[in-house]
């Protein structure tokens, strides 16, 4: 009997031990509702034991809140700026006025806030927020600024889909992080620790049904090959832009960075069980991101390069009351634009560069990004096929703001089932010629430009980005963006702030319409000054300021 009390002990010990190898998950905060209040600020958090790591966060210390967004609602947001850096807020994924898309030329500088809003015209899905400040993406995304946001419609609602969050619709954002000695971050292109939602050696309680989880590569420059270590089938239901026709069965899906994807896993009747989420990256096609064994040249060896490893410890637990346990047949009837629609076919090429150490860095169109060089106009309500053409050694998450588009084919073929849906992000191989099809609807802006760039943080940060503005320049404006000008804040009302760079002294300032009607001048005689606006009706006008020297800077503003 002894032995008995004393085997039995032993069994808990090792059970208590398995327990600890594991940290509970953990479940971003969700904010709902058309008005929203972000602050980001740097902070602390216990990532491992000693140290506490030195982070950002967005309303908490690492990531933000997950904003649930209704299709047709219009929201109103708060971009309150705490860091000791200027940042900005982009909404990846979201169809939007480009002035509110928050890329680089939407900075917030250092404690000021910024009040962007727009009506969601987006399909139900995944979509996520993150900074997107020139030559700062890789600092700021891994201090651990960005949050999710969840669109959801009618259509969706009325599936038969798990929709519990954080009980059977879980949200999962993937990503890895390179420590010092000190339990500090490291701007590195991969990291030797695995997080997920900020977590590492996670774990979670799924209920014994079909779950849902909706993933988020928010890698620096990772791509996963996620499957399951049972090697169960998985189901996908959505791509970045939202559902797909029908469920699409696979045991492995290569997800690179900024792409987002939708599964159901069917966990009926396995309460008791356990299995991992896993990423099986060993072997990966050469120049695939994250194919880097560990004694790769420096800084791209990392622990995790070139094997598969644990990504999520799944424990089975009881079904909830109301259970989802079947995988539907079909979901939504996606209509995708045909390739004899389009009015224009572009070119992008992609190509290497040896111009700067410690290696290759990438090129977009055969040029490094210019803030103030717009790559293409694109007329209002264009369709258009892209063709992207790679002559990189490198595979690049090729990314487009703006728009939702479909893939018509990868090298002359159609692409596969996992990818025939709604994409903003696409994975273009070396070697590999991609086209696109997308249309350019709704908002027409000629001095506020959108992006196109690789997802890869430090290839965004060197130059890897273009741009383009949407629909033809109004009547006596140039089309120019300029970085030596800041406005402040835009939207805004009563007062607008503006501040050029280099010590430039502005002689006048005139405020126009979008007709190019001079409505408002003053002469500030500084580098920095204040319009008083309150006199203005609420719309769009464009700021034209001139310095002494007669050289014209302009941006546009929205007086609300």
């Amino acid at each position: 009997m002894k032995y008995r009390v004393i085997y039995i002990l032993f069994l808990i010990y090792l059970a208590g031990k398995a327990e600890a190898q594991y940290n509970q998950l953990t479940i971003p905060d969700t904010i709902s509702g058309t008005t929203f209040d972000l602050t980001a600020r740097d902070t602390f958090k216990q990532m491992m034991s000693g140290n506490q790591t030195i982070t950002a966060g967005i309303n908490g210390n690492w990531w933000g809140p997950t904003l649930m967004w209704n299709k047709g609602d219009v929201v109103h947001i708060t971009v309150h700026n705490q860091l000791q850096d200027t940042t900005t807020i982009h909404w990846h994924g979201m169809h939007l006025p480009a002035i509110m898309d928050g890329g680089p030329h939407q900075t917030i500088p250092p404690y000021t806030d910024w009040s962007p809003y727009w009506q969601i015209s987006n399909n139900a899905g995944l979509y996520w927020y993150h900074p997107h400040l020139h030559e700062e993406a890789l600092h700021q995304v891994t201090s651990g600024l960005g949050g999710l946001i969840i669109v959801r419609d009618s259509t969706e609602s009325s599936l038969p889909l798990p929709r519990t969050y954080g009980v059977d619709d879980i949200p999962l954002v993937l990503t890895d992080r390179r420590f010092d000695g000190s339990n500090q971050l490291v701007d590195a292109p991969y990291g030797d620790s695995m997080l997920v939602n900020g977590t590492m050696r996670a774990q979670y309680n799924i209920p014994a049904q079909v779950v849902r989880m909706r993933i988020l590569n928010a890698a620096t420059e990772r791509s996963y090959n996620i499957g399951f270590s049972d090697n169960r089938t998985f189901y996908i239901i959505a791509t970045d832009g939202g559902l797909v026709d029908a469920p699409i069965a696979v045991t492995r899906l290569l997800l690179s960075v900024g792409e987002r994807i939708e599964i159901l896993v069917d966990c009926s009747g396995q309460q008791g069980t356990s299995f991992d989420m896993k990423s099986y990256n060993a072997n990966l096609p050469q120049g695939t991101p994250g194919d880097e064994p560990v004694n790769f040249a420096a800084p791209f060896g990392n622990a995790l390069g070139d094997i598969d490893f644990n990504m999520l410890h799944l424990n089975v637990t009881a079904a909830t009351s109301n259970p989802i346990t079947a995988i539907p047949t079909s979901l939504v009837s996606n209509s995708f634009y045909s390739a004899s629609s389009a009015q224009l076919t572009r070119t992008v090429t992609i190509s290497d560069s040896a111009i700067a150490p410690p290696g290759p860095t990438f090129m977009l169109n055969r040029r490094f990004f210019d803030l103030n060089y717009i790559d293409y106009t694109v007329p209002l309500d264009h369709t258009e096929i892209w063709d992207i053409v790679s002559t990189s050694t490198f595979s690049h998450p090729f990314h487009i703001h703006d728009v939702q588009f479909y893939i018509l084919s990868r090298n002359g073929v159609p692409a596969p089932s996992y990818e025939q849906g709604w994409k903003d992000v696409t994975l273009i191989k070396g070697g590999e010629e991609v086209k696109f099809i997308a249309k350019f609807s709704d908002y027409s802006d000629s001095l506020h430009p959108y992006m196109f760039h690789c997802h890869i943080a430090a290839h965004e940060d060197l130059g890897m980005m273009g741009q383009f503005v949407v629909g033809s320049s109004p009547a006596g404006l140039r089309n120019v963006v300029n970085n030596k000008m800041k406005l402040y804040p835009n939207p805004g009302t009563g007062k607008l702030y503006f501040e050029m760079k280099d010590n430039i002294s502005i002689a006048e300032a005139v405020i126009m319409n979008p007709n190019g009607q001079a409505v408002l001048m003053s002469n500030p005689n500084a580098g920095k000054g204040v319009l008083d606006v309150s006199s203005l009706s609420n719309g769009v006008y464009f700021i034209k300021l001139l310095d002494t020297e007669g050289q014209s800077y302009i941006k546009s503003y929205l007086k609300e």
